[in-house]
């Protein structure tokens, strides 16, 4: 593995270590070079806006077709890259465990593994499991990659406060670098998950507006990411100016 990989990857292990940044979720090379030059120090792929620039559903891209866009996303831009690996395209804990060798060899700083299975939620044994293959791969690889462990439940409509904690806790114990729980906005609730894995770090989703970096610091958040609503405002711009051709034959002013 490149030095230029190792270099990353404790630069953003270090943007954990204290207040809260931006991880903004980029959709292909432009995207990402982009954000690059805005001065982000950090960057995370998105499963939807991935899916979205081939034509598909999120989380409709094969393990093949993500590691591909991963090389490509970390051959493109200098910043450390967090993976969205979905559930580790693997039921099982060894399918996990070789998927992720294979992701961290295309340079990532980190990755995320779900505990949706694409269908529903793994039972906790069967999650944890699955999160101790992931820590166990990284540790074998000798690359200091970010492990970071997903609790879906709050995201699919489980609304349930202390079935979340539980599992981020326990993906914790297992091995997981940084928390995640999408969807989750309230924040009486994001310092709960705070309070409850500490010292860990925890990522939340911009969820909306109301939302700050100087919010989440506040409660104690180290990261926040986008997920797929660039790509989202992205598209649906595009959206606007192909209905505009398509209906009045005019584009609309250029911004």
């Amino acid at each position: 593995m490149s030095n230029d990989f190792t270099a990353r990857r404790a630069a953003f292990r270090a943007l954990h270590a204290e207040g809260c940044f931006a991880l903004p979720n980029p959709w292909d090379v432009g995207s990402a070079l982009r954000l690059e030059k805005m001065g982000f120090k950090a960057l995370a792929s998105t499963s939807a806006g991935a899916a979205w620039a081939l034509g598909k559903d999120d989380g409709r891209l094969s393990r093949d077709e993500v590691l591909a866009h991963l090389r490509t996303l970390c051959a493109a831009t200098s910043l450390p890259v967090n993976a969205d690996f979905e559930n580790g395209f693997s039921d099982t804990a060894e399918g996990v465990a070789r998927n992720v060798a294979l992701a961290i060899e295309t340079g990532v700083a980190g990755l995320s593994i779900e505990d949706w299975s694409g269908e529903a939620l793994y039972d906790l044994p069967t999650a944890v499991e699955r999160l101790r293959a992931a820590r166990s791969a990284i540790d074998a690889s000798g690359q200091d990659v970010m492990l970071v462990g997903r609790a879906e439940g709050y995201l699919r409509g489980d609304r349930d406060l202390n079935r979340i904690l539980e599992r981020l806790r326990a993906y914790a114990k297992a091995g997981a670098d940084c928390l995640y729980a999408p969807a989750v906005a309230e924040a009486d609730m994001i310092r709960a998950i705070v309070q409850a894995v500490a010292p860990k770090p925890v990522n939340v989703l911009l969820w909306g507006p109301d939302m700050s970096l100087e919010s989440l610091g506040a409660l104690g958040v180290r990261r926040a990411s986008t997920g797929g609503a660039l790509a989202a405002a992205a598209w649906a711009g595009f959206d606007s100016a192909a209905r505009s051709l398509a209906e009045t034959g005019r584009l609309p002013p250029r911004r």
